[in-house]
């Protein structure tokens, strides 16, 4: 989406990265014009990184499961930091590693002697206590982080009334500092960094959306969008036909592994925000069907395809990804559009009267997007928000 003033940002990415903490700016600043090159000190561009999930499974730590491979795109050596406007660096274990590289560090101060926003999530402010840019400075970090932070110099901020992950909203702005306990608070986060950026957001109204989704979602093409949407103003609410308000879906995790087939492994958790016995339509501007194996499950159950063909009745926006076209076929709502998809998808599309775009990994046809999964997600982000009326300028 164009952009007044061009603007870049950088990510120091590193093995066992959390996940999210990664993908999700890499993939939303891309959506909305802004260039991200993602390195590491010891790994060239084409190589990958291991992440890593980070997610409550009930015992009195957070678990860390496999996530997926990341793929870097720029060369550490080449970095030259007056090339960009922010940087952002995840949290995960690798931040350990960094944070005594002496390389890490320079890059790191080099952005903060420029006044450059420096977005920290989750462990990665050691890397700022490290770099000796925490004294005086109000800072929030996962709990075990305080003693860091105020040995550091630091004033320590925690959000108050936090029970349980989903709680986390609030990304904390000291300076040129960004600070979050973690990816709960995707949106806050970058809201604040767009801010930070120079960025304006323009639309015509307010908009309401609605995912659609069940256990085994993609853990991607749910919360990539779904943090997006809300970042620049959206209402989004996550709902399933057999979930209350406040309960969970486990994700999946999809990621090309070199079999014939991506692999599949268990995401994070989402939030169901809405029950669906409150759902209505006329409350809605857009529905969007993440893809995953929740669509097959979906597809079964009446009162899910029906809430499909009544947004397409209303001549709501309705927008797709990966599997999600499953469900979409099956209301109907496919028939004589132009579709993007994926092998898996092209005879779900075909029978259910679309028309393949084979060259493309994201398609607007009238009110409807689809993308072929989640790789094409800034392109879908960009797609999508366009037809809500929504966009950014940066000056």
């Amino acid at each position: 989406m164009g952009s007044v003033v061009e603007k870049s940002a950088l990510i120091i990415c590193g093995d066992y990265m959390e996940d999210f903490e990664v993908m999700v700016p890499f993939q939303v600043l891309q959506a909305f014009g802004v260039r991200v090159d993602c390195v590491s000190p010891t790994k060239l561009p084409g190589q990958k990184c291991f992440t890593a999930i980070h997610v409550s499974l009930g015992f009195e730590h957070y678990s860390e499961l496999p996530g997926h491979s990341f793929t870097l795109n720029s060369n550490f050596n080449e970095v030259e930091v007056g090339c960009y406007d922010a940087l952002v660096i995840p949290g995960g274990r690798f931040t350990e590693l960094f944070s005594v590289d002496d390389r890490v560090l320079s890059i790191v101060k080099a952005f903060a002697e420029a006044g450059k926003p420096i977005v920290t999530t989750c462990h990665s402010q050691l890397i700022l206590a490290a770099a000796g840019l925490l004294k005086g400075k109000k800072c929030t970090a996962f709990a075990s982080m305080k003693p860091v932070i105020e040995l550091a110099g630091g004033i320590w901020w925690e959000q108050p009334g936090i029970t349980s992950p989903f709680d986390i909203t609030a990304c904390l702005k000291d300076g040129n500092i960004l600070s979050s306990i973690g990816w709960p608070a995707h949106a806050e986060i970058l809201k604040t960094l767009f801010e930070s950026m120079g960025a304006r957001i323009h639309t015509t109204k307010a908009n309401s959306v609605l995912f659609l989704c069940g256990d085994y979602v993609e853990d991607y093409e749910f919360n990539v969008p779904f943090r997006a949407l809300q970042a620049v103003g959206c209402k989004v609410d996550a709902v399933t036909p057999s979930k209350k308000k406040g309960e969970t879906c486990v994700t999946a995790i999809h990621d090309d592994e070199g079999a014939q087939a991506f692999s599949e492994k268990r995401g994070h958790n989402l939030v169901i925000t809405a029950n669906w016995s409150d759902v209505s339509v006329y409350d809605y501007d857009c529905l969007v069907v993440p893809g995953g194996r929740s669509p097959e499950l979906l597809v079964m159950n009446d009162k899910a395809v029906t809430l499909v063909k009544e947004f397409a009745e209303k001549n709501r926006v309705i927008a797709g990804v990966g599997q999600g076209q499953w469900l979409l076929a099956a209301a109907g709502v496919l028939k004589g559009k132009r579709c993007a998809c994926g092998d898996g998808m092209k005879v779900m599309v075909k029978i259910g009267g679309g028309e393949l775009e084979e060259s493309k990994g994201c398609v607007s046809d009238g009110k409807l997007v689809t993308a072929v999964g989640w790789p094409a997600l800034p392109s879908f982000i960009s797609h999508l928000s366009k037809l809500l009326g929504l966009s950014l300028s940066f000056e």
